[in-house]
C-alpha cells in the first residue's frame, strides 16, 4: 500500500519510484513463499528487504485515497490495521487507475503481470488472505456511513472522491469482490 501510493503521489519523483517499484517486487516475489514455507530465511529476507523500501515510501512521500479509506474503516469499525489495508489496496488502485498509467505500468510491472489490478488480484489469492472487510466484522450498514466520513478532511488523490464512487469502492472491498477498474 505504501509503495502503490507512492507510485502516484503529488510529491513523488524518480528516486522514489524506484523504491516504491523494488519494494513491491520483493514483496510480490517472497510472500507467496512465505505463505507455503514459513521457515524459508532468503524469502523472508526479500520480504524483510521489500518492506522496508515500502516503509521508506511511506515516509517519503504523501499518501491518498487507499490510507483515507483504512483509516476510516479501522478507526469507525474497530477493524484489524493490516488486514484493512490488504482488503480496501486492490480496490483503491481500481478506482485510480484510469488516472495514474504510468504507476500503473510500474506496478504491473513489479508484479509481473500486464495489468496491475488483476496482478494484485491474483498476488492476494496466492497469498489466501481475506478478500472482504465484512469478514473483517464491518456491518454492511457501515458502507454509507464510511462513504460520508471519507470525503470530510480528503486527502489529496489524483482522481477526484465523489461520493457515489467512493461508496462504490468500499461495497465492493466489503463484499470481498475482485477488483475492477471500472467504477465511474
Amino acid at each position: 500500500a505504501h509503495a502503490v501510493e507512492a507510485l502516484y503521489s503529488q510529491n513523488g519523483n524518480p528516486v522514489i519510484d524506484l523504491m516504491a517499484e523494488e519494494g513491491s517486487r520483493a514483496l510480490a516475489r517472497s510472500l507467496p513463499i512465505i505463505v507455503s514455507d514459513k521457515t524459508n530465511k532468503e524469502a523472508r529476507s526479500d520480504a524483510l528487504y521489500g518492506a522496508w523500501l515500502c516503509a521508506t515510501c511511506l515516509g517519503l512521500v504523501g499518501m491518498s485515497v487507499h490510507h483515507k479509506l483504512c483509516h476510516v474503516l479501522g478507526g469507525t469499525f474497530n477493524l484489524p490495521h493490516a488486514e484493512t489495508h490488504t482488503i480496501v489496496l486492490p480496490h483503491a488502485l481500481a478506482f485510480n487507475a484510469p488516472f495514474v498509467p504510468e504507476a500503473m505500468k510500474k506496478i504491473a510491472k513489479a508484479l509481473d503481470h500486464s495489468d496491475a489490478v488483476e496482478g494484485l488480484n491474483v498476488l492476494l489469492e496466492k497469498l489466501k488472505v481475506k478478500r472482504g472487510l465484512k469478514e473483517l466484522g464491518m456491518p454492511e450498514d457501515g458502507i454509507d456511513k464510511a462513504a460520508d466520513l471519507a470525503l470530510k478532511n480528503k486527502y489529496w488523490n489524483p482522481r477526484e472522491l465523489e461520493r457515489e464512487s467512493i461508496r462504490e469502492v468500499i461495497r465492493r472491498a466489503w463484499a470481498g469482490e475482485p477488483a475492477r477498474a471500472d467504477i465511474k
